[in-house]
Order: structure tokens, then C-alpha cells, then sequence
């Protein structure tokens, strides 16, 4: 008799505990947060990189850089064909200065004998000479200017155009400097110091555990009461110490719906398709990517 009370006292419990476990909570699920993929953004042997697994890191902070050597002497060599072609380069008044100057006496010339035809003190053929040679002077100082100048431009042009390849380079060392992206904690480390890195491979993982997401799965009765930027609770098991309470909000709201993940509960156990749901959390450092939480709707 003592054992069939036994039993049934048992019993009672179980069910009970059963009926916690579905209707204490709105949705379960499971933390997780925005993970970032950092790949190299240069090539060479990797210098420096001593971050660890685990360990907080600022974004925009230097974690570490790739061997830059070839394009430092690649953006000398650049810098000393620029200083070559500057050097080419030649002063065009200089160049034309002895030309003017013929043309400023022949101009004088022809003034004078302007004034000594109108005296009849000299024929218009010599003024005639002194004009046709005084326009070949002014149409050579024009051809050479031009010519000059021309020159000129098309060694700005080249000079232009490896300062551009001087700005590629130094965008490459910069690349070859490994920061993050974001302020967060290492969470996996792909690379070490040493080894050779390519464009594009993976170095490290980085998330902020700042700011959390649960990511939670309701019912299609339950989505016609859950908005974006609602305010929940939200709680995770703290084991033994039991659950801290948190503020939670609605970030994100599936508008497909898929079928129960095998490790998830639903308010409604029957329910075959659910909607997924992001619930904002400030970590207060207690919570852990892949823990287990549940959300009660105010």
C-alpha cells in the first residue's frame, strides 16, 4: 500500500513538472551571437600574430601584419622613376627666352621702320621683310611653347600615374596590417605566426558576446502577438544557481515558417512548423554562445 502511494505521489510530480516545462515559458531557445570571419586582405609570410582564443580585441586595433618587404621596395622604385621624370622636365620660359627676345627686336626694328617710311627715309619692302620675319619669329615662339608644354604634360601624366600605383601600394601595406572589425572576443584562431598567408584565407573568428541574440521558435498562434522592438524576459540557466532573468527585444521575425528543430520546445508541443525569432540581450558576461534559454512574453 506504502509503495502504490509511492508511486502515485511520484506521478503527480512528474506531471506537474511536465506542466512547468510547457507553460512556465512562451518559446525556448538557444543563444548565439554575429560571428565575423576575418580573412587575410594580403599575401606573404604572417610576422606577427599573437592573439589568443579567448582574448578581447578593439576594432581597428593592430592584432598583427604580413611581410611587406617587396612592396616597400616596389613603392621605392616607383618614388625614383617619379624623381627621374620630374628631372626631364624642363622650365619652358628658359626655354623660350632667347626667342622673345628676338621677337621684342624685331618688333622695335619694325616701329622704326614704320616711322622712317612715313618719312621716306626707307622703302615698304624693307618694312615688309621686317613684318614677315617678325610673324615667322612669333609662329616658331607658339610651336615651341606648345611643344614645350606638351612635354611637360605628358610627363605630369606619367608621374600621375605612378603616384596612383605608389597609393595601390601603400593600400596593400595597409592591408597587410591584420586588424578586426568589430570589438568582440577571439573565438577561433585559423592562422599562426610564420605561416604563409594568401587573399581571402580565414585568420581568425571574432564576435561581439556584448550583445546576444536568443534565437527562439513560436507558434503560428503566437506570431499574431509578437512585434519588432517588443519588450520580453528572457532567462538561462544558471544550473544549480538557477535562472537569471533578463530584458529582451523582438530584433527579428521569420516570415517563413519551418518545421520544429529536434532540440527545441514549444509552448505547444503538437505544433509541426514554427517561426524563428531574435531576441536582443545585453550579456552581462553570464551568458554563453550555444546556451539554452526561454522567453515569457509581457
Amino acid at each position: 500500500m506504502k509503495a502504490y502511494g509511492f508511486i502515485i505521489i511520484a506521478a503527480v510530480i512528474a506531471l506537474s513538472g511536465c506542466k512547468n516545462r510547457n507553460g512556465e515559458y512562451d518559446a525556448n531557445g538557444v543563444f548565439e551571437t554575429t560571428e565575423v570571419i576575418v580573412s587575410a586582405k594580403g599575401s606573404g609570410e604572417i610576422m606577427q600574430f599573437d592573439i589568443l582564443t579567448g582574448q578581447d580585441v578593439e576594432a581597428g586595433a593592430q592584432i598583427g601584419w604580413i611581410d611587406t618587404t617587396q612592396l616597400y621596395l616596389k613603392k621605392a622604385q616607383l618614388a625614383v622613376s617619379i624623381r627621374a621624370l620630374s628631372n626631364r622636365k624642363v622650365n619652358v620660359s628658359r626655354q623660350i627666352a632667347a626667342l622673345k627676345q628676338q621677337i621684342e627686336t624685331a618688333r622695335h626694328e619694325q616701329k622704326r621702320f614704320e616711322t622712317l617710311v612715313a618719312q621716306n627715309a626707307a622703302n615698304q619692302k624693307q618694312l615688309d621683310d621686317i613684318t614677315a620675319g617678325l610673324s615667322t619669329l612669333e609662329k616658331q615662339l607658339a610651336a615651341q611653347t606648345e611643344t614645350l608644354n606638351n612635354s611637360n604634360n605628358s610627363l605630369s601624366d606619367e608621374q600621375e600615374s605612378l603616384a596612383v600605383q605608389i597609393a595601390q601600394i601603400d593600400d596593400l601595406i595597409g592591408n597587410s596590417i591584420i586588424k578586426s572589425p568589430v570589438s568582440g572576443t577571439v573565438l577561433s584562431k585559423y592562422a599562426e605566426t610564420g605561416e604563409f598567408a594568401t587573399t581571402g584565407r580565414a585568420l581568425f573568428k571574432v564576435a561581439d558576446l556584448g550583445d546576444m541574440y536568443l534565437r527562439a521558435y513560436i507558434t503560428s498562434s503566437q506570431l499574431t502577438a509578437v512585434k519588432i522592438g517588443q519588450q520580453v524576459r528572457v532567462f538561462s540557466d544558471m544550473g544549480e544557481s538557477g535562472r537569471n532573468e533578463y530584458r529582451g527585444t523582438v530584433a527579428w521575425i521569420s516570415d517563413k515558417a519551418e518545421f520544429t528543430p529536434k532540440n527545441i520546445q514549444t509552448r505547444d508541443e503538437r505544433a509541426n512548423t514554427v517561426y524563428a525569432v531574435k531576441i536582443a540581450v545585453k550579456n552581462d558576461g553570464y551568458l554563453k554562445k550555444g546556451m539554452y534559454g526561454q522567453i515569457k512574453f509581457d
